[in-house]
């Protein structure tokens, strides 16, 4: 059932970071959430894609989190948070505090299907999905998802709304896209496939022989994590390790992976991984796995059996294998922008041109937290400035 149509200035789709830093902008040029503009998210709860981490993530192994922009007016800062606690939960609170604080009247959960043209509006069409409790969602996750949409009936349809609009701003970020590349076998092991997005708890896999496949700092926190708990860790990569001898990320490198970035989106080219043109920082953490032995990459395996990894090996290596109950692939995310494919925005290069957050296609469309801007400190700066791009044009 489709309700009757509404209007209203502006849409932000999402409400993480880059939707709430958007949205404080708005308010303070005067916007009133509700009448001027209207907030649409998908998760059941204030938090962005944090409230969906695992319960074991704390904010200072994580990376950093910067504060939103307004944040201070409520007292709170990520700086001086409360580290004994899961980062999903300190993320939330503040997160929903700021909606409260601001006003911002976020409307959740709802799942936005469709973004189209119809002359001088943009038609947002969106699901009001019924609630249902965080942990199922993430115990169906992307391999959850991806069997439950071949082996059950599709469900009873969620009532629809459409919502037409001069502006969108789309601040999806990339959580709900995982990336898993294939490999031949795939589909015949036994064991258990994870993403990212999967990941609960380590507890899950005690006295299982688990591979964690990725290069980042996800994969490097799951081998951290499951070390004692796992019978037997093993970690590959489709790439060398890049380590840095330092503790942080430094200015210099952070800011040539924004300037990929940034160059890559203005092309329309697909966007490079972060973690590919920054390095991993060595903290104490991570130079104590390097120094047991613990964090040896190994390269890519070949092939996946029904039990176990394969490499089958050249004339400079031997072949091998390594038994498998479980398989976390910590490889990353893409933007998530199913929604916006009637626009017909994607370039032949694989991604979409953006410039100073807007689409260069068409500029009602604007594009927080995307490229640059994927970081809480890209995504304040991108809130204000896509904010003022909209009130110049209103």
């Amino acid at each position: 059932m489709t309700s009757s149509p509404e209007r209203v200035k502006i849409a932000v789709i999402g409400a993480g970071q880059a939707g709430l830093s958007v949205a404080y902008y708005l308010r303070r040029f005067q916007l009133v959430a509700g009448e001027d503009f209207v907030m649409l998210d998908r998760a059941p709860g204030a938090g962005g894609a944090w409230q969906h981490r695992w319960s074991s993530l704390r904010l200072g192994t994580a990376h950093r989190v910067n504060d939103l922009p307004g944040m201070a007016e409520l007292g709170l800062s990520f700086d001086t948070a409360d580290r004994t606690l899961p980062a999903r939960e300190v993320v939330a609170d503040y997160y929903g505090r700021f909606e409260e604080h601001f006003d911002l009247k976020v409307r959740r959960p709802m799942d936005v299907r469709s973004v189209t043209n119809e002359g001088v509006d943009l038609v947002v069409r969106y699901d009001d999905l019924s609630p249902q409790p965080l942990d199922e969602q993430r115990a169906r996750g992307f391999f959850g998802r991806m069997r439950k949409s071949f082996q059950e009936p599709p469900e009873q349809a969620a009532p629809r709304h459409e919502l037409a609009v001069q502006f969108l701003v789309n601040a999806t970020g990339t959580w709900g896209s995982p990336f898993v590349p294939y490999y031949p076998g795939m589909t015949a092991f036994q064991g258990r496939h994870l993403h990212t997005s999967d990941f609960a708890d380590a507890e899950a896999f005690r006295d299982q022989h688990v591979v964690v496949v990725g290069g980042g700092t996800s994969a490097i926190g799951f081998m951290l994590e499951l070390e004692g708990i796992a019978a037997e860790l093993t970690w590959v990569s489709r790439r060398p390790i890049d380590w840095l001898d330092r503790q942080e990320l430094d200015l210099e490198g952070a800011s040539a992976a924004v300037a990929k970035q940034d160059e890559a989106a203005r092309s329309g080219r697909a966007l490079p991984s972060i973690v590919s043109g920054t390095g991993v920082p060595k903290n104490r953490r991570i130079a104590a796995g390097i120094e047991r032995g613990l964090l040896v990459a190994r390269p890519m395996f070949d092939r996946i059996d029904a039990d176990r990894v394969v490499w089958e090996g050249d004339d400079d290596h031997p072949a091998s294998e390594v038994r498998a109950d479980a398989i976390i692939w910590a490889t990353g995310f893409r933007p998530e922008l199913r929604h916006l494919s009637p626009l017909k925005l994607r370039e032949k290069a694989g991604g979409i041109s953006v410039g100073q957050g807007a689409s260069w296609n068409d500029p009602r469309i604007f594009l927080a937290g995307y490229g640059p801007q994927a970081s809480t400190v890209g995504a304040s700066r991108a809130g204000r400035m896509i904010a003022r791009q909209i009130m110049a044009m209103l």
